[in-house]
């Protein structure tokens, strides 16, 4: 019982094993189309060509072959038979117009005793059907000539040599099934190629459709085409698409009437306030006011999303020198650096302000932020630096939620109104990015905009 490995250990093995055999498998759907579609023509090739040389070869070849030793054992018979060399010089006139061989006689000649062994599937045909009807030495050389094969036999008093040709002891219709073989299975791949082809474009149309609406841009000149099934899909993405707009023109149409009605008895209380002279209780009232406005333009910025703004080719090098120099004007101290050519459709607004949001995030944290921009393969990252305290770790995913702070106290001068990072990150993912925060090398916090071209 010692030393046996378990029977948990076999599930693993088989696991791998079709790990292995996934790894084979092409990655794109047109391609394991193509492999279902082309694996059983292949095989079905395979079992014919193997049925056809494992029958049709051995059938024919062995037909001709026990032929040609039939004529050449009754040639040697009739030898025997002719007591006159005039009379053996005439059997071998006629054995050539007969049995189209060419016959020659060698008198007192003999075989090597070395004779080598038959090499090849017809010179062992033919040397067994030799062996069977002949019953005399005999050496097979198929490599005398093209398209000639020799076949030399030992007699009484010389050598008979027998020059065959080659149809007579090999059928053309290898050639022929070969050839038609790779002929169909060529029509048949090109044909299967067009058309998956055809298949697979709707797939890849509606996933360029999904890729473009995820990334905030606009979708246009889709429509329907291709299986039911993917007609089916490409339906389901529209109703889709416009369920999501039209909520978002409804919560931007909402939220506009709600914002109409939140300032309006605002302006009238500040108005009041201004009508009441100057008291330490006047100027705390008006500074909740203050703060109250301030809060009611956080959250409409978190509800509304930008949403309402058209996506358009920008210089996102532009959008950030513009947010950079928002953030000096407001006293923050940043140092800017930007590597290449950076265009992208996007909504500039937004961009903008989430660039803005972060930058005023690092100003009330930190005494310096440093911020880079680059392009990485298909994506734009704008990291943005600072040498304040940070943000720990197991946090950094708590600060995007709405409405949250680390800092406990409800002040908006020291912690805002915990809606910056989430209308950052929201921005951002609605052009198909994201947000990510991290250590900086510079001591403090660094965020990361990720932009998809």
């Amino acid at each position: 019982m010692m030393g046996r490995k378990p029977a948990a250990d076999t599930p693993g093995l088989s696991g791998r094993s079709r790990r292995g055999v996934k790894r084979l498998l092409p990655r794109t759907l047109f391609g394991r189309s193509l492999v279902i579609m082309v694996t059983p023509v292949v095989l079905a090739q395979l079992l014919a060509t193997w049925i056809f040389y494992d029958r049709h070869w051995e059938t024919m070849t062995n037909r001709l072959a026990y032929a040609v030793a039939g004529d050449i054992a009754f040639i040697i018979a009739q030898l025997d038979r002719d007591a006159t060399a005039n009379e053996r010089r005439w059997t071998l006139v006629q054995a050539a117009r007969a049995t189209d061989l060419i016959v020659a006689f060698e008198p007192g000649n003999h075989l090597p005793p070395d004779r080598r062994r038959p090499r090849g599937m017809l010179e062992s045909t033919l040397a067994a059907a030799l062996a069977e009807r002949v019953h005399r030495p005999f050496t097979v050389n198929t490599q005398i000539a093209y398209e000639w094969h020799e076949i030399r036999v030992e007699l009484a008093d010389g050598v008979l040599s027998v020059m065959s040709p080659e149809r007579r002891l090999y059928s053309p219709t290898t050639y022929i099934f070969i050839l038609w073989m790779i002929g169909s299975s060529t029509v048949l791949f090109t044909i299967a190629i067009i058309f998956m082809r055809n298949q697979i474009r709707p797939i890849r149309r509606l996933a360029l459709a999904a890729e473009r609406f995820g990334k905030g841009r606009e979708v246009a000149n889709f429509k329907l085409e291709g299986a039911d099934e993917v007609r089916q899909a490409a339906s389901a993405f529209l109703k889709m698409r416009e369920r999501i707009q039209r909520q978002i023109s409804q919560r931007t149409e909402m939220l506009a009437g709600v914002s109409h009605d939140l300032r309006t008895p605002l302006t009238r209380m500040r108005l009041q306030l201004a009508m009441m002279g100057d008291s330490p209780d006047v100027e705390e009232l008006l500074a909740d006011v203050a703060e109250m406005e301030q809060m009611i333009e956080g959250y409409l910025a978190f509800a509304r999303g930008e949403g309402a703004e058209a996506v358009q080719p920008a210089d996102l090098a532009r959008l950030i020198q513009e947010a950079v120099s928002g953030a000096r004007r407001e006293g923050a101290n940043v140092d800017l650096s930007i590597e290449g050519s950076l265009h992208l459709p996007v909504r500039p607004n937004a961009v903008r302000r989430c660039l803005a949001n972060l930058l005023a995030n690092a100003r009330r944290h930190a005494a310096r932020a440093w911020v880079t921009a680059h392009r990485t393969g298909s994506t734009i990252e704008i990291a943005i630096d600072d040498d304040g305290p940070g943000i720990p770790e197991k946090m950094r995913d708590e600060v995007f939620r709405p409405f949250f702070r680390l800092d406990p106290s409800r002040n908006p001068a020291t912690g805002g109104t915990g809606l910056g990072l989430t209308i950052a990150r929201d921005i951002a993912r609605s052009h198909g990015g994201d947000v990510i925060l991290a250590d900086s090398p510079r001591g403090g916090l660094r965020a990361v905009v990720r932009l998809p071209l």
